[in-house]
């Protein structure tokens, strides 16, 4: 979240008014995120997320609002979409692609403990089996293609080493996406950036995912490795921490039984997923957009995840022992 269009009190509020939500008590900007503009809305029925599309279109959006919808329909904790009297959930503001979204309730935990790992791997277990009849389609757009499309971007700014790097890890990915393996895994709509600022809590128990605008069809693998690389892990070191890896996978696959193939590919996917938000915060770091409190990624955390998951791979097995 950032703040790149400036909305002014009288303009959400006419917003909040044609979807019926009430009158305008508050706004504020979010200062977390780097893709959409997005504000805290307040009314006197309730609290809501007001986003303003900066990258996706209004043909690209449809994918995420519904998605969201489906997730919600089936049990999902997720940010519900508003519509207007015509039960349109994609909207426009100041020329942009605009949605509002029920804002979940509780924070952020930054600090993850074991427990807390088990209940985000039990719920994304159960978004992918509730995604599963979703019948929309599109692409992670943040996949191969684009790593193949942006790498050669960012090469100018690395040193040989980093170029070593991610030449090499990015010939790699493309190899294995080849793979017949690679191609059986489970695939279907997933997160693709469940990071511990898109998960909420109240208390000791998780309240919802949200921001799914970067979601996709992809592998379930990948999802998971995503998680893993960011709920799982020492954030000085980027070591992964055993006990919430065990802990995450374990209780995912209580929910959802991972086949033999992903439990072989995981080491790769997160490989994969290290590679991906490496490029990403690489070019967001040196190409950045102008908005007001963007505040870019440091990109050499994704760096050092990805040379620790090339050096030291872990496997989760079901006996309990890590490989």
């Amino acid at each position: 979240m950032a703040v790149f269009t400036e909305v002014t009190p009288p303009e959400a509020a006419g917003l909040m008014a044609s979807l019926d939500l009430g009158t305008l008590q508050s706004m504020q900007g979010c200062a977390s995120g780097i893709e959409n503009t997005n504000y805290f809305v307040s009314t006197d029925r309730g609290d809501y997320v007001l986003t303003l599309f900066e990258r996706l279109s209004f043909e690209q959006l449809p994918f995420y609002l519904n998605l969201m919808h489906h997730l919600a329909a089936r049990g999902i904790p997720v940010p519900a979409p508003q519509a207007n009297a015509q039960g349109e959930i994609l909207h426009s503001l100041k020329g942009k692609p605009a949605a509002v979204v029920t804002r979940l309730k509780g924070r952020n935990q930054m600090s993850p403990q074991v427990a807390d790992c088990e209940q985000v791997g039990a719920m994304l277990a159960r978004m992918h089996a509730a995604g599963q009849d979703y019948a929309a389609q599109q692409p992670n757009l943040r996949g191969l293609t684009w790593w193949t499309d942006t790498i050669p971007v960012v090469l100018p700014y690395l040193n040989a080493e980093q170029t070593e790097l991610i030449q090499s890890e990015l010939a790699f990915q493309q190899s294995l996406a080849q793979d017949e393996a690679y191609r059986a895994l489970p695939q279907g709509p997933i997160h693709a950036d469940l990071f511990r600022d898109n998960v909420m809590f109240d208390g000791p128990q998780l309240s919802g995912f949200f921001d799914f605008y970067f979601a996709g069809c992809d592998t379930f693998a990948f999802d998971i490795a995503v998680c893993l690389n960011d709920w799982c892990i020492d954030l000085n070191t980027g070591a992964l921490d055993v006990a919430r890896a065990q802990a995450f996978v374990a209780a995912y696959d209580a929910q959802r039984t991972l086949t033999d193939d992903e439990l072989a590919l995981l080491p790769a996917m997160l490989r994969a997923a290290a590679l991906r938000f490496w490029t990403s915060r690489l070019w967001d770091f040196y190409l950045p957009r102008d908005a007001a409190m963007l505040k870019p990624h440091d990109p050499t955390h994704f760096e050092r995840v990805l040379t620790l998951r090339r050096q030291v791979p872990w496997a989760y097995t079901r006996s309990g022992h890590a490989a």
